[in-house]
């Protein structure tokens, strides 16, 4: 993936939404695509433990 703009941006979808980007995602050749889907997966993952936490406090 390409570094040239490194301004961030922030969407915020649904985890429907979000699995539906991974799917199509999925379908483009694995050389373009396989730094973003690692950094939406791992940003999706963090958010997920994150609100596991807020609803389940131990």
């Amino acid at each position: 993936m390409s570094k040239k703009n490194t301004q961030n941006i922030t969407f915020n979808i649904s985890l429907e939404e979000a699995n539906l980007i991974f799917k199509a995602l999925g379908k483009q050749p694995f050389a373009e695509v396989f730094e973003l889907i690692g950094k939406l997966n791992e940003q999706a993952n963090q958010q997920l433990v994150e609100q596991q936490q807020q609803t389940d406090p131990q």
